[in-house]
């Protein structure tokens, strides 16, 4: 997938639980089973390429599956070499940033997380472009705003990281190397909003432009 000026990898990485709200969702259930205490490390899991979709694409929901979960988040696109950085200088390593939005089939479990429930075909829309990494300043403090057929259904805020975008690439090449074209996602609010086939959401982050995609019913 092209998204000038850079032509990205198909390898998205998502994160989950860096996000406060997002942490503070599982409550007490982070502490049973199968949990058993709250992460030491990052949580990721990868959307594949099947999943990558752009701005103005359909998203299929899939037959008998009455609605969808929304994650809109900042996505880090990797313009060298990743590969055991240090947090002060992490951002060095990166082309720019985008627009994510990781949709799910809505589930409870974060514990292994369900392939089948987030690597659906079309489930990762990323855009509308990439912006340069030199033209943003702060990426630890963007509002990120979340539409529903126009309806504003979420405001979120990357200064709200558990882990921020330096000390998340650090941590993650502590033990994995990201290539250029890597986008990895940091990891979205909670809940988030849901959709039914027929609406259409918009995600918003000054500077970024809006990732719209419509929500169109699948056939088995």
């Amino acid at each position: 997938m092209d998204v000038p000026p850079w032509r990205l990898s198909g390898v998205v990485y998502g994160t989950l639980l860096n996000h406060h709200t997002a942490w503070h969702s599982l409550g007490d259930a982070m502490k049973q089973p199968p949990y058993n205490g709250p992460p030491r490390a990052p949580v990721l899991y990868v959307k594949p390429r099947n999943t990558l979709a752009a701005s103005g694409d359909p998203v299929r929901v899939p037959p008998g599956v009455p609605e969808l979960q929304l994650g809109a988040c900042l996505g880090l696109v990797i313009g060298r070499p990743a590969c055991r950085l240090k947090a002060a200088s992490a951002l060095d390593y990166l082309a720019g940033y985008l627009i994510v939005n990781d949709v799910s089939i809505p589930h409870l479990s974060w514990y292994r997380p369900s392939i089948s429930c987030l690597a659906r075909d079309g489930f990762c829309p990323l855009g509308p472009w990439v912006v340069p990494r030199a033209a943003v300043a702060d990426p630890d403090n963007l509002a990120i705003r979340v539409f529903v057929d126009g309806e504003l259904r979420q405001v979120a805020d990357t200064s709200q990281l558990v882990r921020a975008t330096g000390r998340l690439l650090a941590d993650v090449t502590e033990f994995m190397t990201l290539s250029p074209g890597d986008v990895l996602a940091v990891g979205a609010a909670a809940p988030g909003p849901r959709v039914r086939a027929g609406q259409q959401a918009c995600i918003e982050i000054d500077g970024f432009g809006r990732l719209e995609n419509y929500f169109v019913q699948g056939t088995a």
